[in-house]
């Protein structure tokens, strides 16, 4: 798998990345251990993780598979802290809960580092500069090789880069952000991903297949084995089941009946290769449905279908985002 740096920094990682929010959850030690064992031999390189995933249960079992199943050194671990299970799912950036947290997370994962460190979400009650603090002594201490954000805003993105470029002392800079980015959702085009081009940081995008509606499964009915129609992740999907969505799906199907491939293959090919982004995570559930995601690696869309998928995907953009210098 062609391999790609990881912002402006050294770090090269593979164009494709393997989440493991499902592990522990719906997908159990068997497949896990199938989908590492699958992506390793592909050429494979980032596994994303989180401390909130299955309440520490996919690192707890990522950390059970390195030992002996795949090289540590041939992977580029990534996981995430910050985000608080509580009744009201709150955030803590603060130095003692990150540190604490990074900890934790090096015990379930059973190394003494890890590649990419990343904070998971904003928090608006912790000063930005301890929060960023708590990343520089991560990576001081070796706890931590890069390290990275995750659902910041763009505002929120650039501050940090900023403070971190502006601090004489601080001995990282950010790698990279991770964000929701597909066909059917181009949010981040509008200011996440401008900055992060500009700052030299990679773009790590999460549902890169539009939480599975951009396989075309959608089209016609929900299937019974799907997430949509699951109790704790049917209102995940629902989002993306309206017309404008539709109207997206026939297009990816009508690309991939032309090029003779997939609508998965589509989809991917098109957010892997979008300006600015390192490395898709695929939140495959079985070793099947990712062996089906990394066939897309020979994959390159015709520019002329690339352009009709941008034209057809178009998000709206009116005042600030266009045009706004001439009023």
């Amino acid at each position: 798998m062609e391999q790609r740096h990881l912002g402006r920094t050294g770090l090269r990682v593979s164009r494709l990345g393997l989440g493991t929010l499902n592990w522990a959850r719906d997908t159990g030690e068997q497949d896990a251990a199938e989908q590492l064992k699958t992506f390793w031999e592909a050429g494979g390189t980032l596994v994303d993780t989180a401390d909130i995933y299955a309440d520490g249960g996919a690192e707890y079992l990522l950390g059970r598979l390195l030992e002996g199943l795949v090289p540590r050194s041939d992977l580029v671990i990534a996981t995430k802290a910050g985000s608080v299970l509580a009744p009201d799912r709150r955030v803590d950036g603060s130095r003692r809960h990150l540190l604490t947290a990074l900890d934790a997370s090096l015990t379930r994962l059973r190394t003494d580092y890890v590649d990419l460190w990343q904070l998971h979400a904003f928090d608006p009650h912790t000063p930005l500069e301890e929060t960023l603090q708590a990343l520089d002594l991560a990576v001081a201490t070796g706890r931590a090789r890069y390290v990275g954000l995750s659902g910041f805003s763009g505002w929120q993105l650039a501050k940090a880069a900023t403070w971190q470029l502006a601090a004489p002392d601080v001995r990282n800079r950010l790698a990279s952000t991770q964000m929701e980015y597909s066909l059917l959702q181009r949010g981040v085009e509008r200011e996440v991903l401008p900055a992060a081009r500009d700052l030299g940081v990679g773009l790590l995008p999460s549902s890169p297949l539009g939480r599975g509606v951009l396989t075309g499964k959608y089209r016609h009915a929900t299937p019974a084995d799907s997430r949509g129609a699951s109790d704790h992740l049917a209102a995940f999907v629902a989002p993306y089941l309206d017309d404008t969505a539709s109207r997206v799906v026939d297009a990816v199907a009508t690309a991939a009946d032309g090029l003779a491939v997939t609508p998965l293959q589509v989809a991917l090919s098109w957010v892997r290769d979008r300006p600015g982004v390192t490395a898709p995570i695929l939140g495959a559930r079985t070793a099947q449905q990712l062996r089906a995601s990394l066939s897309v690696e020979a994959l390159s869309l015709p520019d002329e279908i690339r352009r009709a998928l941008d034209d057809v995907s178009a998000p709206v953009h009116h005042y600030p985002d266009h045009n706004w210098s001439t009023l």
